[in-house]
């Protein structure tokens, strides 16, 4: 036969069996030995995922309208390079396209790569095993569990921050004890505990210093934190077990086995080589549209700290557009019920324009960065300025309403995701961030165990989010000064020079709303912050709802901002922490239950009102009354029904409700499937601090010391006292004898107010954790003594 017809007849059959499977197959199988070969129908051998994928795509070239699947039979699927799945691979509202495991929980796909490696004793505890040569790999993982890159100092379980910092990991002492530094990494906090940045190594200075690159991962500008820090990827620092080192000259691994492993035995290790699993990429003309992922586990990407750089609005944050999954250019694509586990960064990323996204059912613990992000095209917005000093002229805004295209996400939906053990490498990240977005419902997730915000906001445009019945708790776990909701606020009308900023919102009031068009609404959620606030409107932050949210920590602060209307929410031990208001700010706070006296921070302006709270003390109402404010509000035992258990609605013969409080249901917060729920943590519900007269004999364990009240004559005698009045320090801990406190010591004050007994010095402690230390005056030697811990 001619070559020609023999072409001729090839493409015949190569058509006609695509005729066929487009009339007779839908559903194609795939697994992780599958062949190209195949037919990947259910009863025979399985194509590969690649194989599966380009047919559906000629498929639907070929003008195919089926709902197709690529189902994925049990297994780890080992990428080569990510699946990229473009506009022309579109689904329909009636035909879908399904990516699917067939049994969820069971199918795994992989960034990482599987490595022989044939180990031999170096020295000591340290075994080294020869790898492919030009290989490089920053995560180890070995029979799953990942293992830890030589640093210093030595991984410490449940130390915050970076699980162990020291303040002499780049000491003059050590530096000197590396022989070749260059690759290695500085992790550190921001100056102001503001997130955190990170530093590549680049060798050694002639003083004996180290030289290095990066820092950019935080938007305000900083040294790096002079203690909280630590180094790692320095072979000298192998001296742990579960730490490795690779050293990439010369392809050489080394590790350092835990206790009890047999090392000769592990002949297989898993190394993270690629940092997109699947990516969704189409544009504002030309979208991807109805793909759904379901049912599947990701895991090992590649850590991409050193790319986040991207610097987003005035806001601290700077990203990298990249995670597990990034959707970029779509419409009514989702990601269900998957998992998310050991990842190097981001989780799932919506990246510019994205419209009726739907993200649920999911879980995403222990991974690097974000869990959930929504960052819109900056295209898209109005004069932007990008670093925290950067403003845009008056006489140059653009004084036009809202966005300036349609690339940014809107309609979206994040509901009933489990997020826990997140930013385990960069600080700066949350369950879910929202950035240049508008319409965004983020409902019933449970968010804990994060480094900074559970939910972060980092500007106002475009609002109209609905945040509820979310459990967030165990936030800012590893910075400071910030909430378990975070937003800012520094939109085009903001301006950092404070003085300029009231000018410009007296003059031109109706900027307010210019980016912030739309009520961004919080309700109905449970958020606990223990060194910050529970809920933390900053800078500028404008246009909120805020109303039956139960707080059970750090209380609520609305620094600098417009039009934010606060009620019907339950601040357990705090309150309310107004900080900087401006004037005609329109804010309303009332009928709250708050428990400690209104925390005001250079507030001269009162906004439209501030009145008809609920206060657990007479004191605490008059404090809050001496600003002018609260004539109508009242105070006395809220009588909460069942506090210990979580139940913060009172009585049916609560004075609250007569102030106007009203209950609402406090057992709906967090994930409402039966799965996650069953997997999901609960916060810890803190001891109401109410007065009671009962507690002056009780003995109290407050940050380690054995304290009680002043409440006899014979202690008010034996300190040398004019009253009976202070907490007693009856036993000092070893562990902390170097904070400045003594046995016999009386603390009279706490952050220049006055300790009648310990209810006073834990609610004045709860209303100023975010300030990250604690400063008393203590009775010592008939004389006041000032001590800071």
């Amino acid at each position: 036969m001619h070559t020609k017809p023999r072409i001729i007849l090839s493409l015949f059959l190569f058509c006609f069996s695509l005729s066929l499977l487009a009339q007779d197959q839908k559903v194609f199988f795939v697994s992780p030995n599958g062949s190209d070969a195949n037919f990947g129908i259910s009863e025979s051998p399985f194509l590969t995922i690649d194989k599966a994928k380009s047919t559906i795509k000629s498929l639907k070239e070929e003008g195919a309208k089926d709902a197709f699947s690529i189902i994925l039979k049990e297994g780890t699927y080992f990428l080569e390079a990510p699946l990229v799945f473009g506009p022309e691979e579109s689904g329909t509202i009636d035909s879908p396209y399904l990516i699917k495991a067939e049994k969820s929980g069971k199918v795994r796909i992989s960034g990482g790569k599987e490595i022989n490696v044939n180990w031999k004793k170096y020295r000591g505890s340290i075994w080294v095993a020869k790898v492919p040569k030009g290989m490089e790999f920053s995560t180890l993982s070995i029979e799953g569990n990942p293992q830890i890159r030589a640093r210093y100092p030595d991984f410490q379980e449940g130390v915050f921050p970076y699980g162990g910092y020291a303040e002499d990991a780049l000491s003059t002492e050590r530096i000197k004890s590396w022989k070749d530094p260059e690759g290695g990494y500085i992790h550190a906090l921001h100056k102001g505990r503001w997130g955190g940045m990170h530093y590549r190594i680049t060798g050694k200075n002639p003083d004996g210093t180290l030289s290095f690159e990066g820092g950019w991962q935080n938007n305000r500008e900083s040294e790096m934190h002079q203690s909280m820090r630590f180094v790692e990827n320095i072979f000298e620092e192998l001296d742990s077990p579960g730490e490795w080192f690779l050293d990439e000259k010369k392809s050489l691994l080394y590790y350092y086995p835990v206790e009890g492993m047999n090392i000769s035995s592990i002949s297989t290790i898993e190394v993270s080589v690629l940092e997109n699993l699947i990516t969704l990429k189409g544009s504002v003309k030309n979208p991807v549209q109805h793909i759904q992922i379901d049912g599947i586990i990701f895991s090992e990407t590649v850590p991409t700290f050193m790319k986040t750089e991207e610097r987003l609005m005035r806001s601290d944050w700077t990203i990298y557009r990249q995670g597990a999954i990034l959707m970029d250019g779509t419409e009514d694509c989702s990601v269900s019920n998957s998992e998310f586990r050991h990842l190097g960064g981001n989780g799932i990323f919506i990246s510019n324009y994205n419209r009726k996204a739907k993200i649920s059912g999911n879980l995403i613990e222990y991974i690097g960065g974000s869990a959930i992000s929504f960052v819109g095209n900056p295209d898209a917005v109005r004069s932007p300025s990008f670093n925290y000093h950067e403003f845009v002229e008056a006489s140059e805004m653009d004084t036009i309403p809202g966005p300036k295209s349609p690339d940014y996400p809107s309609g979206s939906l994040v509901f009933d995701n489990l997020i826990h053990d997140i930013g385990l490498i960069e600080k700066q990240v949350a369950g879910v961030q929202i950035q240049m977005a508008m319409d965004l419902r983020i409902a019933h997730n449970s968010i804990y165990n994060v480094p900074r915000a559970g939910i972060n906001i980092g500007d106002g445009a475009w609002g109209g989010h609905i945040i509820e019945y979310n459990d967030v708790f165990n936030t800012v776990m590893e910075t400071g000064d910030h909430g378990a909701f975070n937003s800012w606020g520094r939109d085009r009308f903001w301006h950092p020079n404070r003085g300029i900023m009231d000018s410009l919102a007296a003059v031109h009031p109706d900027w307010i709303r210019l980016d912030a068009i739309k009520t961004t609404i919080i309700r109905n959620n449970r958020f606990q912050c223990d060194h910050g606030w529970d809920i933390d409107l900053d800078d500028g932050s404008s246009n909120y709802e805020i109303y039956n949210n139960l707080c059970l920590s750090g209380g609520l602060k609305l620094r600098e901002g417009f039009y934010r209307t606060v009620y019907n929410n339950v601040l357990i031990n705090n309150g309310f922490h107004p900080h900087v208001w401006f004037k005609e700010n329109h804010d309303v706070f009332t009928r709250n239950i708050v428990m400690t006296p209104h925390k005001a921070i250079r507030v001269d302006y009162w906004g439209d009102k501030v009145d008809q709270n609920f206060f657990t003390t007479e004191i605490d109402l008059e404090k809050s009354q001496e600003f002018g404010i609260e004539a109508s509000g009242i105070s006395g035992n809220p009588e909460f029904i069942t506090p210990e258990s979580g139940d913060f609605r009172v009585e049916s013969t609560s004075a609250a409700l007569k102030m106007g409080f009203v209950n609402f249901e406090m057992n709906e917060f967090g994930v409402e499937s039966q799965k996650l729920k069953q997997l999901a943590s609960q916060p810890s519900i803190p001891q109401l601090l109410l007065e009671d007269q009962d507690q002056n004999d009780q003995v109290f364990n407050w940050r380690g010391y054995q304290i009680k009240n002043v409440a006899t004559l014979g202690e008010q005698s034996a300190a040398g006292l004019n009253e009976a009045s202070g907490v007693l320090i009856l036993k000092v801990p070893e562990e902390i004898e170097d904070q400045g406190i003594q046995v016999g010591d009386v603390i009279l004050e706490c952050w220049g107010e006055k300790v009648r007994n310990v209810i006073d010095l834990q609610k004045i402690e709860k209303a100023n954790i975010w300030r990250g230390r604690i400063e008393l005056k203590v009775w010592r030697n008939q004389g006041m003594v000032e001590v800071e811990i």
